[in-house]
C-alpha cells in the first residue's frame, strides 16, 4: 500500500507540472488567409471622392495682336485679369476646371505710312492706344502631381473663350491732309473708335498649356494661350489675319 501511494503521488505531482507548463505557452493563432488573397483591395491616399473646389484668381497678362495686311500694326497688350474658377475632381489625380475671368490690357504703337504730300519721306504716323475689356471662360484639364506634404506640382491644357466687350482705340493722328484723305478713302480709320463695333469679332477662341506649384491652399500658375480663329470680321483682302496670343502669371486662393 505504501509503494502504491507513492506512485499515485508521482503521478499527481508529473500531471500538474504538465498542466502547469502548458499553461505559460503562447495560445495558438488561425493564420488570416485573407493575408494572401490576390482579390484583395488596399485602401490607399489617393483613393478617388468627388469633390468640387472654389478658387479666386488675380494676375498679369500680355496679349499678343498678331497682324497680317490690315489696318492696324502688331501690338503688345498689358494687363491684369481677375475673377473665380472652380474645379471637379477626376480619377487619378485629375481635375476639369472653369470659371469667369475679366480682363483689362492696354497697349501702344505708331503705324507709320508713307506721306501723300511728301512721298519721300515717312515720318507721318498714327499712334494706337488701345484699351481692350474682355471675359475669359476657360475649361482646362489639370494633372497633380504630389511632390512634398502639402506641395504639388501641376499641369494643364485646354481651350479658352474670350468674349470681347470693348476694344477702344484711342488714336492720334500724326499726318497730312493728303496723307489723311487717301487713308479714309481705302477704310483706314483716323479717328478712335471702338474695333469691336465693326472691324474685329467679339469671340477669340484659344488654346493654352501651363503649369505651376501648389501649396496647402495657395496656388501660383503660368501658361501660355494659342489664337485659333481669324479675328478680321470684314476681309477686303483674302490674306488679312489677325489673331491674340497671350501669356500669364496668375496667384489663386482656395475657399
Amino acid at each position: 500500500m505504501k509503494k502504491l501511494g507513492i506512485i499515485l503521488l508521482f503521478l499527481a505531482l508529473s500531471t500538474g507540472f504538465i498542466l502547469a507548463d502548458d499553461n505559460n505557452k503562447p495560445a495558438y493563432q488561425i493564420a488570416d488567409n485573407t493575408f494572401f488573397d490576390p482579390t484583395r483591395k488596399e485602401q490607399t491616399k489617393d483613393a478617388y471622392s468627388f469633390r468640387v473646389d472654389y478658387r479666386l484668381e488675380v494676375g498679369y497678362v500680355q496679349h499678343w495682336q498678331r497682324t497680317r495686311r490690315i489696318s492696324y500694326p502688331d501690338m503688345y497688350l498689358h494687363g491684369i485679369r481677375l475673377g473665380a474658377t472652380f474645379s471637379f475632381a477626376l480619377p487619378m489625380r485629375f481635375d476639369l476646371q472653369t470659371g469667369l475671368l475679366y480682363t483689362l490690357v492696354y497697349g501702344r504703337n505708331d503705324q507709320h505710312w508713307r506721306s501723300i504730300d511728301a512721298p519721300s519721306v515717312q515720318t507721318e504716323y498714327i499712334r494706337h492706344r488701345v484699351l481692350e475689356h474682355n471675359l475669359t471662360i476657360p475649361v482646362r484639364v489639370y494633372y497633380t502631381i504630389p511632390l512634398w506634404k502639402q506641395l504639388n506640382l501641376f499641369f494643364f491644357t485646354g481651350p479658352q473663350l474670350h468674349i470681347g466687350l470693348a476694344e477702344n482705340d484711342y488714336l492720334q493722328n500724326n499726318l497730312s491732309e493728303g496723307t489723311k484723305t487717301w487713308l479714309e478713302s481705302i477704310g483706314v480709320a483716323t479717328e478712335p473708335y471702338d474695333r469691336m463695333a465693326d472691324q474685329v469679332i467679339r469671340a477669340n477662341i484659344q488654346w493654352g498649356l501651363g503649369g505651376g506649384l501648389e501649396w496647402d491652399r495657395y496656388r501660383l500658375q503660368a501658361g501660355y494661350d494659342f489664337g485659333l480663329n481669324n479675328l478680321v470680321k470684314h476681309q477686303k483682302t483674302k490674306d488679312q489675319y489677325m489673331a491674340e496670343w497671350g501669356w500669364f502669371v496668375s496667384f489663386s486662393y482656395k475657399f
